[in-house]
């Protein structure tokens, strides 16, 4: 028992190493290094939220083409979709509006292809797609760096990314 008041009194002096908690001004600053690089980086990505928006719209626009051909099958209607650089619309062949989808605010004008283009699908109540290019038409969502290529099928309307 006599031993612990000695090693007290020797640690005080500086004869034996004193274990400290806590961390040391170099792993401080690594974490500094690190927490800075990430911000540099990780930052301005989110910051920028048109790429999101984009592909957001890109998603959308996929889903209802499909949507919209599934109608003019179920219905045994002619429904025609026209894409523009303001965004898409969807209607009957006969008249009749079903849908607009237009760009996002903040990434008009969206649709990067020349002039407005179209695809009718149930074309003659047969069950094809017929463009108006006569083939498979690109639609190209683009706005600033980002660029997203979606293609629908002529023949049998698919639509799906493009590489």
């Amino acid at each position: 028992m006599r031993q612990a008041p000695l090693r007290r009194a020797a640690a005080l002096r500086g004869g034996l190493a004193v274990s400290a908690r806590g961390f040391t001004l170099v792993e401080l600053v690594m974490v500094l290094i690190v927490v800075g690089a990430l911000a540099a980086v990780a930052l301005p990505r989110m910051m920028d939220l048109t790429a999101w928006r984009l592909r957001a719209y890109s998603d959308e626009l996929q889903a209802q083409t499909q949507a919209m051909q599934r109608l003019a099958l179920v219905q045994r209607r002619p429904v025609v979709a026209s894409f523009d650089t303001t965004g898409a619309s969807f209607a009957y062949a006969s008249g009749g509006t079903l849908l607009n989808l237009p760009c996002p605010a903040a990434a008009t004008p969206c649709i990067a292809e020349p002039g407005p283009r179209s695809i009718t699908f149930n074309s003659g109540h047969s069950g094809r797609a017929i463009s108006s290019t006569g083939a498979a038409l690109p639609v190209t969502v683009s706005h600033g760096s980002t660029t997203l290529t979606l293609r629908v099928e002529t023949e049998t309307g698919l639509i799906r990314p493009f590489p």
